[in-house]
């Protein structure tokens, strides 16, 4: 089992890239090709945690598989979130390339008939009141633009935001993230901004014997009360990196909050929207409705980059500031990806087939967990799951060695996804797997599991 682990806050976003695992496996790659590029990729990109050095070099993508200069394949549960459709979907590709031929791109101050039928089909998949739109590049220039238009709304400047969170990684984007390793060394940053803890389930700061979390969002209501001048909450309704689950009861109560209290309520679905959840939005699964939704990621089809944020009629009163100001604002590329993403999940059925999905593998991870005991906790919705490890269940002591020895054993076996917290193993798998895939899939992670299991002396 792990001895003597001084964890850091570097942990928290996903697995450290300068651990001697990582290091053994950039050495065991003996492709002269692959390590030329990788060497080329290290003199000339500008170092940054968590991405360098890079795992690997990639040649070709698609369905759910990443391909490497070797030919090796991974089947991708992680793809940076954009993989809802997996790669090269051809519904995707085709109405991209007719855009390309027609209309490439479109001055900011221009309307395009695409950009026009994207905002409308978006509201329309929204409901409710959400029938307001702007796009943007990406995820992050979405949560900024929300920021602005709270401010604007409520006439309050101050932010509640949940600690572990993530918004993206720009400067005002990290300044209502909760996760301390975006913020290392970055000194002075966004003024008026309060974080409380989230609503966990397995090792919660306030956990209770019945198991419930309403009282996570009570919190809410008092840090709003007494600190006043609040314009905003933020949050995702389900947490990605880490996978945390609130109940419905949570976020009822806290849309109550946000209502009582004249405080925007800003959804971040960045990661999750576009039928991760086994719903458009995964705040539908929870019978509530944002004041804002920021989307991103996966809404271009995985192929080109593109986010909105929706909001209702109510508050469309900021006509005399420039919320995004984007140059590819109404980026007929843009939104010619995102009908069609929208069009192929509606297609391909595939919010029903991720709910059947879930089913599966909530069934065959809760066998795992009462299989293997390094296994201390399993949550998730539609096709996210969380797996965390742990030494002790009394403890729940984090595995971070296991984790990592489990990711590279599923590496090597054609597997990849991503690390939370040093202990959670994260699987977002495309929504367009198919199950005798995710069967396989999951028979590679058991045996790194059982593997673990055994070397680390679990049995």
């Amino acid at each position: 089992m792990t001895q003597n682990i001084k964890p850091t806050h570097f942990r928290s976003e996903g697995d450290v890239n300068t651990t001697p695992a990582r290091q053994a496996w950039n050495a065991s790659m003996d492709d002269e090709r692959a390590q030329a590029l990788l060497k080329r990729d290290s003199e000339v990109f500008l170092h940054q945690a968590m991405s360098t050095p890079c795992l690997d070099t990639l040649e070709a993508a698609e369905g759910i598989y990443i391909q490497d200069a070797t030919g090796k394949k991974y089947m991708d549960f992680h793809g940076n979130n954009v993989h809802q459709l997996g790669y090269g979907h051809p519904h995707v590709i085709k109405r991209v390339q007719e855009q390309i031929a027609k209309l490439p791109f479109s001055p900011r101050r221009f309307t395009n008939e695409t950009a026009i039928e994207c905002a409308e089909k978006l509201t329309q998949i929204c409901g409710g009141e959400l029938n307001r739109v702007l796009f943007a590049p990406g995820g992050t220039s979405a949560v900024g633009m929300a920021l602005k238009l709270a401010r604007h709304i409520t006439g309050n400047y101050k932010v509640v935001s949940l600690w572990d969170s993530f918004h993206g990684a720009s400067l005002d984007a990290i300044s209502v993230g909760g996760e301390a390793c975006f913020r290392q060394g970055m000194g002075p940053l966004m003024a008026g901004v309060e974080r409380i803890p989230p609503a966990v389930s397995y090792r919660g700061a306030f956990p209770v014997a019945d198991g419930s979390d309403v009282h996570y969002a009570n919190y809410l209501e008092y840090v709003i009360e007494k600190e006043g001048g609040v314009g905003a909450f933020i949050a995702e309704a389900v947490r990605n990196t880490d996978v945390q689950v609130p109940s419905k009861a949570y976020w009822k109560r806290i849309r109550e909050i946000c209502d009582k209290h004249n405080v925007m309520l800003i959804i971040d679905d960045i990661p999750n929207g576009l039928g991760r959840s086994g719903e458009w939005f995964t705040y539908q699964a929870y019978g509530i409705e944002p004041d804002m939704l920021c989307i991103g990621k996966g809404l271009g089809g995985g192929l080109v980059p593109i986010s909105a944020m929706v909001t209702k009629d109510k508050y469309n009163t900021a006509e005399q500031i420039s919320m995004g100001h984007y140059t590819h604002e109404k980026s007929p590329i843009g939104c010619a990806a995102a009908l069609a993403t929208m069009e192929a999940i509606e297609q391909d059925g595939l919010l029903g087939k991720t709910r059947a999905d879930s089913q599966f593998m909530h069934e065959k991870l809760m066998e795992m967990k009462a299989k293997y005991p390094v296994i201390g906790d399993v949550r998730g919705i539609g096709m996210l799951w969380g797996i965390e490890l742990v030494t002790d269940h009394e403890a729940k002591t984090r595995a971070y060695d296991e984790a990592e020895a489990v990711l590279y054993q599923c590496l090597n076996n054609g597997v990849s996804f991503k690390v939370s917290q040093g202990n959670v193993i994260q699987l977002s798998p495309p929504l367009i797997i198919t199950r005798e895939q995710l069967t396989e899939a999951l028979a590679i992670f058991e045996q790194a599991i059982a593997k673990v299991c055994k070397d680390f002396n679990y049995f």
